[in-house]
């Protein structure tokens, strides 16, 4: 009868006037069988339509439920379905325990969509309420729950409530499918004559959806050779040739490849100098790419020998297009090229299989001819005077006249460098200072001579005379160094006016008003041995007072420098001071007794005078003997220096160094001889360190 009665029920449930669909497009609603909660009505058909926007799910649960239970839910049912699957068919009461009762049990869709039909038969037997149900939008977790792997993201997937984005590694672009990495690779040039060339990432799997460009470009000459290394992996097909991955090879006309699989391409000698390579990816696989070196060739050059006293880097049996070598020559010998001189010289292997240049040849190195010492001669210690690598010649200075200033042994050795070398001074070249204060002929000291005596020719070498153009006389000097001669002063300025004691320029001498005459016995006759010298300049000390006469020192320079003999010789400048009541030599062409001009140079030999007597003997006639001078003379006069004297040299020996050293000039004093009336000198020793800062002479 059941059976009867559910034939006339399909039978009729074409007639249904109570089957309608509802649409629902909100983010979450409420489902409620018909009448709910009274029972619902037979006969009857309701289907909702739940949509929400892409990325969500649709979740939906039953918080009451009761309908009239049957096999296979027959009779009454709520089916739920998306557009191609069934999701869940429930019937049955809460209470009993059947499998199709939904239960706490929550139905998820897989996409957007869900469609939830409720439907009674024509009859119940009993009294049924329905059901009560919610659904609700869920966010879909596509990083986590997507399982079709051709919508998963390459490298790292970002998810947002309603959707998801795709990003990729530093150094990959985003493909335009939003979901595949790739990297940027089509510029790749490779110019050295080696190299390794991978896929991105090797040995890691290489990026999809790229295309990568790879040039090898050298100079015309070289041809490129290709090896496959380690691991090759490219995707490919078992039936078809790369149609997915592959690596294709250009170089010249030739195209090889495409190369794809497990197995490396053989060796592949491009005969060419510029190879290009493209290496293709589509938007799958997980291969792990190739790796390549090259390497490129040149024709041969013929094999070098480097040359006597000489050396080739790098020497090698064999050398090709573009390889360099380097010729240097042992220490001492230089590289001679087209008759220049070098260090090193470099050539070059050219591409038709000749050498840039021939294999130059290893000179000994020439110091050539030593320079010229100025005062001083040099000397070869070698055989035949040679000036090659490590030959010596030594500097020595005129004897007697000149010394050596530096103490060295004035040995020179020819370096490798070729240039004459000292172990102390380098490449500078000694230095000959004149001797001082050892004059050729010595005089006898004679401890009381009255009134002077005539000097014997020779014994003052270094004494000047200062005189007019015409020859006359009028002052006298001393030679320091060999461009220097110490003075008076005083004798260097025209007669003053004693109103003004300001010295001004117009009072001083010319340069070219008076000359030096060195080698000097005669006063007016001439002397074999005497030479004139022109003046260069003059200068005055900058404390010169000339009332007072303090600071009484005058330098005159020469223009010239003399030529020093026996007869001419520079004085030395004082080591220390002379001491009390040491004897000085005082020498001049001065006036003598009864005022008469000698006809030969002339000396005296005195006494220097304690300097506070000297200040009282003078004090009494208010002139005043400062402490740059320094006083000499008897007590009971007759010996001193007179008009004519002035600028002429005090000079004492110093008997340890066995020289002559400069005391004073004569500057001043009382008449001439006078008793109590001691001669007055400017004192060098205090006035040294000028003389010095001015001239540069040194002993």
């Amino acid at each position: 009868m059941r059976w009867l009665l559910l034939y006339y029920a399909v039978f009729f449930s074409m007639l249904k006037a109570s089957a309608h669909t509802v649409e629902l497009n909100d983010m979450f609603g409420h489902i409620q069988s018909p009448g709910f909660p009274d029972s619902y009505p037979s006969d009857s058909e309701v289907t909702w339509n739940v949509t929400v926007p892409e990325g969500f799910r649709i979740k939906l649960y039953f918080m009451h439920f009761d309908l009239e239970s049957s096999y296979l839910c027959e009779y009454d049912y709520v089916k739920v379905e998306t557009e191609d699957q069934v999701l869940a068919t429930f019937c049955g009461r809460e209470t009993t325990d059947t499998e199709q009762t939904p239960g706490q049990e929550a139905v998820l869709s897989p996409g957007p969509f869900m469609s939830i039909t409720f439907r009674s038969d024509f009859s119940n037997e009993e009294r049924f309420t329905g059901f009560d149900a919610h659904y609700m939008a869920v966010d879909v977790d596509e990083c986590t729950d997507q399982e079709d792997e051709e919508l998963t993201c390459d490298h790292y997937c970002h998810n947002y409530i309603g959707g998801y984005y795709c990003s990729c590694r530093f150094g990959y672009l985003l493909h335009t499918d939003n979901r595949t990495c790739r990297v940027e690779c089509s510029d790749n040039l490779f110019t050295q004559r080696t190299g390794v060339i991978t896929s991105p990432d090797f040995p890691s799997p290489y990026p999809k959806s790229s295309e990568c460009f790879y040039m090898i470009s050298l100079e015309e000459g070289f041809m490129i050779s290709l090896q496959f290394e380690d691991i090759f992996d490219i995707e490919d097909h078992p039936e078809v040739s790369c149609p997915y991955d592959y690596i294709k090879i250009k170089a010249g006309p030739k195209v090889l490849g495409p190369f794809c699989g497990e197995k490396a391409p053989e060796p592949i000698d491009t005969k060419s100098h510029r190879v290009h390579i493209l290496f293709h990816s589509d938007n799958s696989g997980e291969n792990r790419g190739w790796r390549l070196s090259y390497k490129a060739t040149g024709n041969e050059c013929p094999e070098l020998q480097p040359p006597v006293h000489g050396k080739i880097e790098p020497l090698q049996a064999k050398y090709s297009f573009k390889d360099q070598v380097l010729i240097s020559c042992d220490t001492g010998y230089k590289v001679i090229k087209d008759n220049v001189e070098m260090e090193t010289f470099q050539i070059e292997c050219l591409k038709d299989g000749s050498w840039s240049n021939q294999v130059p040849i290893c000179k000994v190195a020439d110091c050539r001819a030593p320079a010229e010492l100025e005062h001083g001669l040099v000397t070869f210690s070698t055989k035949n005077n040679l000036t090659t690598y490590k030959s010596e010649v030594r500097y020595s200075c005129q004897q007697p006249y000149y010394k050596m200033l530096q103490n060295i042994t004035g040995i020179y050795t020819c370096s490798a460098q070729g240039i004459w070398m000292n172990k102390i001074l380098g490449r500078e070249l000694p230095t000959c200072l004149p001797v001082c204060g050892h004059p050729k002929f010595s005089r006898k000291l004679i401890s009381r001579i009255f009134n002077g005596r005539p000097a014997q020719k020779g014994t003052t070498p270094w004494i000047a005379m200062l005189a007019h153009p015409q020859g006359q006389p009028f002052c006298g000097g001393s030679l320091i160094g060999m461009n220097w001669v110490v003075t008076a002063a005083h004798c260097l300025h025209q007669s003053l006016d004693p109103d003004d004691p300001l010295l001004k320029d117009s009072d001083l001498i010319r340069p070219s008003d008076f000359k030096i005459i060195l080698g000097k016995h005669w006063r007016m006759r001439s002397d074999e041995n005497e030479q004139h010298l022109m003046v260069k300049r003059t200068i005055l000390h900058p404390q010169y007072n000339p009332i007072t006469f303090e600071n009484d020192v005058g330098l005159v320079e020469l223009l010239q420098s003399p030529i020093l003999n026996d007869y001419v010789m520079p004085i030395c400048l004082p080591e220390e001071l002379p001491e009390k009541g040491a004897m000085v030599i005082v020498s001049g062409w001065g006036k003598q007794f009864l005022q008469r001009f000698p006809e030969t140079l002339m000396e005296i030999e005195i006494p220097i005078v304690d300097h506070l007597i000297c200040q009282e003997a003078y004090g009494q006639l208010k002139k005043k003997v400062t402490v740059d001078m320094i006083c000499a003379g008897e007590k009971e006069g007759g010996k001193d220096a007179c008009s004519g004297d002035s600028g002429g040299p005090m000079v004492t020996l110093d008997r340890e160094r066995g020289q002559w050293y400069l005391v004073g000039t004569v500057s001043w004093g009382e008449d001439c001889g006078k008793k109590d009336r001691y001669g007055v000198y400017s004192y060098i020793s205090h006035n040294k360190n000028w003389i010095q800062s001015v001239t540069g002479v040194r002993n």
